[in-house]
C-alpha cells in the first residue's frame, strides 16, 4: 500500500515579504497587504510565525501557531468584513 500524496496542490498562497507596517501575501496571482494596524495579532509575531501561513482550503489562510484565520475575500473586499477584535 502506498500512502503518498495524490494530485497536485492547486492552492497557491504565500507570504512574500514583511515590512515595518505589515506584510504582503500573494494568493492566486493577486497581492494583498496585511497591515499590522488592521491585524494587531501579527505585530508581536515572529518572522517565522508570519511566514508559517498555510492555505487550508481555497481562499482560507491559516497561521496555526497564532490561531489566526483570514479569508482571501476579506483581503479582496475589506469593506464587507468589518474588523472586530476581542480584548
Amino acid at each position: 500500500m502506498n500512502s503518498g500524496k495524490r494530485g497536485k496542490n492547486i492552492c497557491v498562497s504565500e507570504v512574500s515579504a514583511i515590512g515595518r507596517y505589515g506584510f504582503w501575501i500573494v494568493s492566486n496571482d493577486q497581492e494583498f497587504f496585511v497591515a499590522f494596524g488592521n491585524y494587531p495579532i501579527f505585530r508581536q509575531a515572529s518572522v517565522e510565525q508570519i511566514y508559517s501561513m498555510e492555505e487550508i482550503g481555497p481562499g482560507q489562510l491559516r497561521w496555526e501557531e497564532l490561531d489566526v484565520d483570514i479569508e482571501v475575500a476579506a483581503l479582496e473586499h475589506p469593506e464587507h468584513f468589518p474588523l472586530k477584535f476581542a480584548a
